[in-house]
């Protein structure tokens, strides 16, 4: 079930999507899904909603919201030059800062909406460094954070996730495109290390054959039905263990 909801931060109001189970089953703990570049829309919708049917209560937020209404985009919005020059200038303009302090309002949104306990947190995309720094910034809040497809996870930036891994109590799953310019192996092998040495509980995954963004089902030619339903495996699995 689909709740459209506001939430107020210290820049303006968030545009948001509030999921709870439509099979019946009972949702206790709260999950913030960060948006790939694309932002909100109904193929994010439909991985929210079978998130919260497996027992979850999820919000999506549009991180984008400094920017007024756009779009609408979807998964083949990069292969446009026009689209793919508005969405970078989004992207570049909302910062790993921003979406940290948004997400203590995200937090505070879950807990008004009935969540208790642990929180999780997966990101696809730029999402997927956006969880990381949550789980950092939140540690006595966030006890799992996934990254799917996630670039520059370990990049030379000041503000790249690798370098908050001794700040994480979460579980941490980084489940990596085989084939990704923005997550190239030696960023690989940079998170690993730095998650290790930070006393992270984490598991770094190569899907080998995989490109960038292909859990997400409007990534036409690159989605992937069979590396989709492992994510989900994975995925599921993280919040099951961590919500113990």
């Amino acid at each position: 079930m689909k709740q459209d909801i506001d939430i107020k931060t210290t820049d303006g109001v968030v545009k948001a999507a509030l999921f709870r189970p439509d099979n019946g089953a009972t949702a206790e703990h709260g999950v913030i899904f960060y948006m790939d570049a694309m932002g909100p829309r109904d193929s994010l919708y439909g991985m929210a909603q079978r998130l919260a049917d497996a027992g979850h209560i999820v919000l999506l937020p549009d991180l984008f919201y400094r920017f007024g209404a756009y779009g609408p985009f979807d998964g083949s919005a990069f292969g446009n030059p026009t689209s793919r020059e508005a969405i970078m200038t989004m992207l570049r303009g909302t910062t790993q800062e921003m979406t940290k302090a948004d997400s203590a309002a995200f937090l505070d949104a879950l807990s008004a909406a009935g969540a208790k306990g642990a929180v999780g947190a997966v990101g696809y995309c730029m999402g997927g460094g956006r969880a990381l720094t949550a789980a950092a910034a939140y540690p006595d809040r966030i006890a799992a954070a996934a990254s799917f497809h996630g670039g520059n996870l370990a990049s030379d930036a000041e503000d790249s996730p690798h370098r908050l891994a001794a700040d994480i109590k979460a579980r941490v799953y980084v489940g990596v495109a085989g084939i990704d310019n923005s997550f190239p192996p030696e960023q690989s092998a940079r998170l690993a290390e730095a998650l290790r040495t930070g006393g992270v509980d984490h598991i770094v995954e190569n899907y080998v054959g995989m490109a960038h963004g292909w859990t997400v089902p409007d990534h036409h030619g690159v989605y992937d039905e069979t590396g989709a339903e492992r994510h989900w495996k994975r995925l599921l699995n993280l919040f099951d263990e961590a919500f113990v």
